[in-house]
């Protein structure tokens, strides 16, 4: 059997076409005459008659892999099942030839991504496999229609084709195709029996019946009837179809698990007030769940450990969210009761308490794990759950157990095992070893969170609601994967964000930064297998600061805020480069803080003396340095955490000594002695005011060219080395966190691979508007009105009045005073115009779906907000007020909200 492939594609002088066939490894080269018309052949010599072939398009030059067809949806064919010794009797209509050949013919155009790519995600299309059917016999010639079509599962449809014709149904019996692949359908129309050309449409069908339940839109197709030899299949180009049903918008929540409330919840949110969660999304016509990370955080013990973006574990969940319904009760009913008394009395805190929280779960589920463990470790469920993850849970386990057992997750205070090795954990971790006992409670708990979450998941793919996770874009530098793989990190470097609406400071979130290069050296590994876990219980995923992808914001290790960060991997700039754009270069004036009196006096006021006598060395006249010790905002702090306590205003002569060290010009490349960065924001500095007129506007000449024009194309470059590997391994639909200073590549990039932006009306990213226009938003995006780093609608009414005043007026077209608090029908409003907005996904906050309703909501609306990126050690505590179950129950509030849903066509 032989399979021609045919494409049309223009290539430049020395670059080659080949067909990569994915399940047989093989590369097959195209030849060409012209330039645009490529063509090659390949012998199926160990053809399964109605084997299914995937293959992709690809483009080498100098034997180089330049370009490929992207995305998770490759071409494919079946191919006849009938072989060439069946086609011998056959064979007087070959014009008496004695041999005779099966030709396929696979006619294809290029394609990287779907135009709604989004639809064959398993946010919309689900996962399933295709089950293998014996094949028909295949016509002795035919033309192959080949139709890439989602969402048809979800319904319990299948592809059929009507049309004008005898044997195309008369436009009233649809012929059905057979679905190859997954949303992949092929229908092999015999030549013979087609009558000429003629005109057809496709049609989803009940396969019960038979019957058309949904016709394509637009005009009839035209089917062209070519002439072809006996045994020649002809396949047309694959058409992507997209039934009218499948292109709806969709509505729903984001809340974080631990602020969940259900009336038997141990004090905080759990895996099993999911499925109650999943309950109300889907009486009030909701489609999507959005949660915050899951993973273990846990490193101290303490409330610090709240900060869910700050995990040990890439893979573990946390501990908190084992639901306790779900494994107990003791069998000693006087510790039970004891037990369930004190989770009652937590649960009825109007906040979390972590500490008391998780202790009180964790002591449980050590004596739970005391009677039932060596069952469930026995168990096939849990020998399977150990057997695929082994890799990342026995290392989490040891460490954990190590953690406690050194009473810090620092692993290079540890006097023993500072330095992993794979076989001296393993021997730690040996049965007959003194610790078996501790590690196994620790892979005992990650095996309930896992059927627990999995349940979960399951629930809501059953009631055909997306379920969506968090992926952040870092782990502690004292995380399992730090420890199990450092080479992955840049461990002297600190990962953040530049000053932005969140900080204007910068944020620094301590994380070690990625070593790309060691990690593009095994394709990804560590983040295919990432986002691999992730799907397998989520079906969309929000990546956390998507522009890390691009640039992060690294802060030396010495740093405490984040002005003084730089992009890596960035273009720094020579002293040369700096003096071209009409600026002297003059590197101890510009590099080093620049500190007179005059500065002292505006920053300290009366404690400018103290700061000189204690901080600072004379230089000359009236300027002053840092002495050697005070130099690093990390020797400040320590100072402070030593000596503040006796001195007055100590928080703030301790910001105004970080504003000291920040107060330069340029920055020295991290990695490059003699280049420079333009310090962030240093037209605010200080020092920016001793330039003369005509050295600030060459300062800001170069200042915008380096931050706004200088690293787009090497920024997308290097975003496209990544992203288009880590999108293809999982099938989940991928919306990106694309907020704060956003450069140009990164809408260039998501547009290109089709990335979900955010869209959030208080953050416009037209820099010309005060507040987004809803109405302009693209398809291909999330709006929310606000995300877990803000206030709450409610709140931000409050925080600025002469914004929310031209927002009242000039947004939400109001006339007269300004209520003080914002009403439960202001908060409608908004509720009503986001659903409304062309945004594919409108996933709000739970506390501004119920700030519609006065009754319902919480009266102090500043309790509802969940973190405050401003200050790093925030207490993630929120809990919603009122519980799961009573939400169900308020009829008229859910009611309402299924209405707008459904007036806003997102039902």
């Amino acid at each position: 059997m032989i399979l021609t492939f045919r494409i049309s594609y223009r290539t430049q002088w020395g670059e080659t076409i080949a067909v990569q066939l994915l399940d047989r490894d093989e590369t097959i080269m195209l030849s060409t005459a012209d330039g645009e018309l490529w063509e090659g052949s390949y012998n199926l010599l160990e053809a399964t008659p109605g084997e299914t072939l995937r293959y992709r398009y690809r483009v080498f030059r100098d034997e180089e892999c330049i370009r490929q067809e992207r995305g998770t949806l490759p071409h494919s064919i079946r191919i006849p099942s009938k072989t060439e010794k069946q086609y011998k009797s056959l064979k007087e209509k070959a014009a008496g030839s004695d041999k005779m050949q099966v030709v396929v013919i696979a006619s294809d155009a290029w394609r990287d991504l779907p135009i709604a790519n989004y639809l064959f995600s398993s946010a919309f299309s689900g996962e399933f496999d295709v089950e293998a059917s014996e094949p028909a016999s295949s016509p002795r010639c035919s033309i192959v229609l080949r139709v890439v079509c989602p969402c048809l599962h979800q319904k319990g449809q299948v592809l059929g084709l009507v049309g004008e014709t005898e044997a195309l149904g008369e436009w009233q019996r649809p012929i059905l195709f057979t679905e190859i692949l997954p949303n992949h359908w092929q229908l092999d129309l015999d030549v013979y029996q087609l009558t000429g050309n003629c005109q057809y449409k496709f049609v989803a069908v009940d396969p019960a019946n038979g019957t058309i339940e949904e016709w394509e839109n637009g005009e009839n197709r035209q089917l062209y009837v070519p002439q072809l030899d006996l045994g020649v299949h002809y396949a047309m180009p694959e058409t992507e179809l997209y039934m009218p049903s499948s292109t709806g918008k969709i509505a729903g929540t984001a809340v974080p698990v631990f602020s969940l409330r259900s009336e038997g919840s141990q004090g905080v949110g759990d895996f099993g007030d999911l499925k109650t969660l999943i309950d109300w999304a889907v009486k009030t016509g909701q489609r999507a769940i959005q949660i915050l990370p899951i993973n273990d955080t846990t490193m101290t013990g303490t409330w610090q450990d709240s900060y869910p973006y700050n995990s040990i574990s890439i893979y573990a969940f946390h501990p908190m969210f084992v639901d306790l319904r779900a494994v107990g009760p003791l069998t000693d009913k006087e510790k039970e009761e004891k037990y369930q008394k004190k989770f009652r009395q937590l649960n009825a805190l109007p906040q979390i308490d972590y500490e008391a929280v998780n202790k009180a779960k964790r002591d449980y589920l050590l004596l739970i794990f005391r009677e039932k463990g060596e069952k469930v470790l026995k168990s096939k469920g849990y020998k399977e759950f150990y057997k695929k993850n082994e890799e990342w849970l026995l290392p989490y386990a040891a460490y954990s157990v190590l953690r406690d057992k050194y009473n810090t997750s620092a692993f290079k205070d540890w006097p023993e095992y500072s330095t992993y090795n794979e076989q001296e954990i393993k021997m730690l971790c040996r049965p007959e070893g003194p610790f078996y006992q501790n590690v196994c409670y620790y892979m005992y708990i990650q095996y309930l969170l896992h059927v627990q979450l999995l349940e979960a998941s399951e629930y809501a793919r059953k009631h055909s609601v997306i379920f969506k996770g968090d992926i952040p874009i870092g782990v502690s530098r004292t995380s399992v994967e730090a420890w199990v793989e450092p080479y992955y990190f840049n461990m002297n470097g600190q990962a953040g964000a530049p000053p932005d609406a969140f900080s204007t400071t910068g944020q620094n979130w301590g994380f070690p930064t990625y070593n790309w290069d060691v990690m593009k050296e095994d394709g990804y590994r560590w983040w295919k297998r990432r986002f691999s876990k992730m799907a397998e219980y989520f079906t969309c995923y929000r990546i956390d600061h998507i522009l890390g992808f691009f640039r992060i914001w690294e802060i030396q290790g010495d740093s405490v805020q984040g002005m003084l960060g730089q992009f890596s991997p960035s273009l720094p700039m020579t002293p040369e480069e700096i003096n071209s754009f009409g600026l002297n270069f003059q590197k101890d004036f510009m590099t080093k803080p620049f500190i007179s009196d005059e500065i002292l006096v505006r920053i300290f006021g009366e404690q400018a003396d103290y700061v000189r006598n204690t901080f600072l060395t004379h230089s000359h006249y009236d300027i002053w340095s840092l002495r050697p010790e005070y130099r690093t905002q990390r020797a400040v702090l320590g100072w402070f955490e030593r000596e503040g306590g006796r001195m007055h205003d100590a928080e703030k002569v301790r910001d105004g000594m970080y504003t000291l060290i920040n107060n330069v010009l340029f920055i020295q490349d991290n990695k490059e002695s003699g280049v420079y960065h333009p310090r962030i924001t240093a037209y605010e500095s200080l020092i920016f005011e001793r330039l003369s007129h005509e050295e600030r506007e060459a300062f800001m000449r170069l200042y915008n060219h380096y931050y706004f024009e200088r690293h787009n194309h090497f920024w997308y470059e290097k975003a496209m080395e990544k992203l288009p590997q880590l999108l293809e391994a999982a099938p989940m639909l991928a919306c990106g966190e694309d907020l704060g200073m956003v450069p140009d590549c990164v809408p260039w990039v998501m547009n290109e691979l089709q990335i979900i932006s955010l869209e959030i009306e208080r953050m416009p990213k037209n820099p010309e508007h005060e507040i987004g226009h809803v109405w302009e938003y693209p398809l291909r995006s999330v709006c929310t009105i606000g995300t877990h780093d803000m206030s709450t609608f409610r709140g931000w009414w409050k925080e600025d009045s002469a914004l929310t005043s031209r927002y009242y007026h000039n947004v939400m077209w109001r006339g007269g005073d300004v209520p003080a608090e914002a009403p439960g029908w202001v908060c409608e409003d908004v509720v009503k115009r986001h659903l409304e907005s062309p945004s594919l996904l409108a996933i709000l906050a739970l506390q501004d779906w119920i700030g519609m309703d006065e009754k319902l909501r919480l009266p102090d609306a500043d309790a509802e907000r969940i973190n405050v990126p401003a200050n790093p050690r925030h207490y993630w505590r929120y809990r919603m007020h009122i519980s799961l179950e009573s939400l169900l129950r308020q009829d008229a509030f859910n009611e309402k909200v299924h209405n707008m849903i459904n007036a806003s066509n997102r039902i």
